[in-house]
């Protein structure tokens, strides 16, 4: 059967291609899944970070071959394939460009860990040419593409999992299993906490693209800035810079938010946010009052999500964490000293945490004492990583997708969640407001959390760290109203307009309808 070619894949129609690449596909995936001796070729995409956790992973599987590396610096490409020649003894293919991976039908499965940009075009044209598909949180830059994802499976076919590894934790399993029983009583509120201290990037400014990156390749979707670079560190601090990354409530976020969502047993997206935010503390911290850090995410952030009868609230905090400025949480965590990443749901008759890891949770009865542990037995029931990478391989073997723990829909909805609090930020940016101002506005709001109360240990959060709340005014976005089937804001264009983005030509994430 004639191989997809480069030209062809960016010139044939969708479909035509899908339907050529899928036979060729599931041919040689049942061949795979019928031989012992015969293993799933797996192409890794971006091996700079997370990448190197998927070659591991896959690697260990005795089912899977990583045989493909796609990497757009060629000086990492060359490292990350000398490791895994030197592991394996198998030297793996090294490509600059996806599409030339794609025509590959030695290679089954396209697994991607890029910056966040590139995630949803990956997997779209994966599934397009008769790949199943593993793709890292957050599954999408929007909430546009993260449709894409789930129309592109559901048309072709594809297996899809989501790289959010607490839904294969035994330990976190039985925890929501517990929670869901009534075993706090009734639950109406879920925390996701990301008190994750993050220093400044760098001053905002006009750097070079290292010499071993192909930037036209690493842009992709998005389009090109003027200047191109504007950032110190090129690799990861994408993160912080909105045209690539999510903040932290789409780097951090996706992990605490799915369990929440999972916890409350939320399969559907919000009803209306509301997000108070900012990107403060730098100058105090530098002792600059002019200084412009090159980030444009908040690195202070409280989303509230409405679902109606339920509620989500996550919050981000990148200052100084020391103490949380938050006894209730201290004393669940059993900490007053460092990082908080999980989530905390507050029940009629107790409390349960996931967290302080992503493997184990624990419940308290109402007077916070501990009352019973939830872990992940490594030894037991194998690393994590590798066992959420081990049930995708479970999955592409039988064609049944329905053994997956985390797939399409499950990333889309809870990537979603960061990209509707992320929007009320936006759209609201210049509204810098004061406290009394946000304070009005969250209880008008009104939610299952007490959010004055939510707001104050905020607020105590930034003075401790030298901010000036009354000065350097937190940014206050609208109440949004979202209609959880259509996927859009109620009467508010300029929310609408950020659920997508203008993407450039030959990079185009295409509209559910047209996958």
């Amino acid at each position: 059967m004639k191989q997809i070619t480069r030209r062809q894949f960016n010139a044939a129609s969708a479909a035509s291609l899908a339907g050529l690449a899928t036979a060729v596909h599931t041919s040689s995936a049942a061949k795979a899944a019928d031989s012992p001796n015969e293993k799933l070729g797996v192409v890794v995409a971006g091996v700079n970070g997370r990448g190197q956790s998927h070659v591991a992973g896959f690697g260990n599987d005795p089912r899977a071959e990583v045989r493909a590396i796609v990497e757009v610096d060629s000086k990492v490409a060359e490292q990350r394939a000398g490791s895994i020649e030197k592991r394996t003894g198998k030297k793996p293919t090294v490509y600059r460009d996806i599409r030339e991976a794609l025509e590959n039908d030695d290679l089954q499965i396209v697994t991607c860990a890029t910056p966040n940009h590139w995630h949803a075009l990956i997997g779209v044209w994966a599934m397009q040419a008769g790949k199943d598909v593993y793709l890292e949180k957050p599954i999408s830059h929007n909430v546009n593409e993260g449709r894409a994802l789930v129309a592109a499976a559901k048309k072709y076919g594809r297996m899809f999992q989501t790289g959010t590894q607490c839904r294969s934790s035994n330990g976190v399993i039985d925890l929501v299993d517990f929670i869901q029983s009534g075993g706090i009583g009734e639950v109406k509120l879920a925390r996701g906490l990301c008190y994750k201290r993050r220093k400044s990037i760098g001053p905002l400014g006009d750097y070079p693209v290292p010499d071993s990156v192909d930037f036209n390749l690493w842009s992709g979707p998005a389009t090109y800035t003027d200047p191109k670079v504007t950032r110190q560190r090129f690799h990861y601090d994408w993160h912080w810079q909105r045209h690539y990354g999510n903040g932290d409530s789409g780097n951090q976020g996706p992990h605490q938010t799915d369990v929440s969502r999972w916890g409350l047993g939320l399969e559907r997206h919000p009803n209306s946010i509301l997000t108070y935010a900012g990107r403060l503390g730098y100058q105090a911290e530098r002792k600059d009052p002019n200084y412009v850090d090159a980030g444009d995410t908040a690195n202070t952030q409280v989303s509230i999500y409405d679902y109606g009868d339920k509620t989500i609230v996550f919050e981000t905090r990148g200052l100084s964490v020391d103490n949380s400025a938050d006894d209730e949480i201290n004393e669940l965590f059993g900490s007053t000293r460092g990082n908080k990443i999980g989530v905390v749901f507050y029940g009629s008759e107790g409390y349960a945490i996931q967290g302080p890891n992503y493997e184990n949770g624990r419940v308290f009865d109402l007077n916070k004492k501990p009352v019973r542990d939830f872990k992940h037995n490594t030894k037991e029931d194998g690393q994590l990583n590798e066992l959420h990478m081990s049930n995708f391989i479970d999955a592409v073997v039988s064609r049944d997708g329905s053994k997956l723990n985390a797939d399409a829909t499950c990333g889309h909805l809870s990537a979603s969640i960061a990209h509707l609090g992320n929007i009320s930020y936006y759209v609201g940016q210049e509204n810098r407001v004061s406290p009394d101002d946000i304070a009005a506005a969250v209880e008008a709001f009104g939610s299952s959390d007490d959010d004055s109360e939510t707001l104050q240990r905020t607020l105590r959060h930034l003075r401790d760290n030298g901010v000036k709340p009354e000065v350097e005014q937190l940014s206050l976005g609208p109440v949004l109203k979202f209609d959880p089937v259509a996927e859009r804001f109620a009467d508010n264009d300029a929310a609408n307009a950020m659920l997508t983005r203008q993407y450039r030509d030959g990079f185009v994430v295409p509209d559910p309808d047209n996958v």
